[in-house]
């Protein structure tokens, strides 16, 4: 899931960045308002993780702000102030949910994730197509109940795949969703990561295949099914 960090205090942005990824989010660095800011003319974003008392303004009024434009992913929102008065205004002005700071980076990932399936971005905790079953959390994949052993870009890419089963996902949605501006990409690195995938599928008997469509994008499907664009 592509991600939004907006947070001026470093290190604990680090723990948090770092934990993320290791989770399987893309996460791209903010640690003000303009950078969030030049962020969003960039990239579209799955989630927004957002610090709310940052040197150059208050990022409740950034959010609202982003509301009113009509940005609806889900943000949820840190501080070190906990006040029930804060804690209201920061719901009332749009966003999805509240930590104090400092965080448990083990509680707030389990936020965001329980925030993106109430947004429907996200799949169940657990999700079964066909002899496939993927746990959304432990990131681990299993077919006729033999783990599935991939490589975390190919976990990243079922998992975007599983999510829109038997639709086309576009080829630029899962770029997007897959990578940071901070890091290079090769022109086939997702076509190596997708032909991985497959292989791995197809070795383990999966009754799932992974279709190619030319141009466009690709659709993970059961067997004799057919794909929606």
């Amino acid at each position: 899931m592509r991600t939004l960090l907006v947070d001026h205090e470093t290190d604990p942005a680090r723990v948090i960045h770092e934990a993320l990824s290791d989770c399987g989010f893309a996460v791209d660095f903010a640690c003000n308002l303009d950078e969030a800011a030049a962020a969003f003319e960039c990239a579209s974003y799955d989630i927004l993780l957002l610090e709310l008392d940052l040197p150059d303004g208050d990022g409740l009024d950034w959010l609202k702000k982003l509301r009113r434009y009509g940005h609806l992913m889900p943000a949820v929102t840190m501080s070190r102030f906990n006040e029930l008065v804060r804690r209201i205004a920061v719901f009332n002005g749009g966003a999805d949910d509240f930590l104090p700071k400092p965080v448990s980076t083990d509680e707030l990932i389990a936020r965001m994730r329980a925030t993106l399936r109430r947004s429907t971005q996200m799949p169940a905790p657990v999700v079964t197509l066909g002899n496939l079953r993927f746990d959304t959390i432990g990131r681990q994949a299993w077919v006729n109940g033999r783990p599935l052993n991939i490589a975390r870009r190919e976990i990243c890419i079922l998992e975007h795949l599983l999510s829109r089963a038997g639709r086309t996902v576009a080829r630029a949605a899962l770029e997007d969703g897959l990578y940071t501006f901070n890091k290079e990409v090769s022109t086939n690195a997702l076509e190596a990561g997708i032909y991985r995938l497959r292989s791995h599928l197809i070795e383990a008997g999966a009754t799932l295949r992974i279709k190619t469509a030319r141009g466009i994008g690709y659709a993970l499907e059961l067997e004799g099914q057919a794909s929606v664009a």
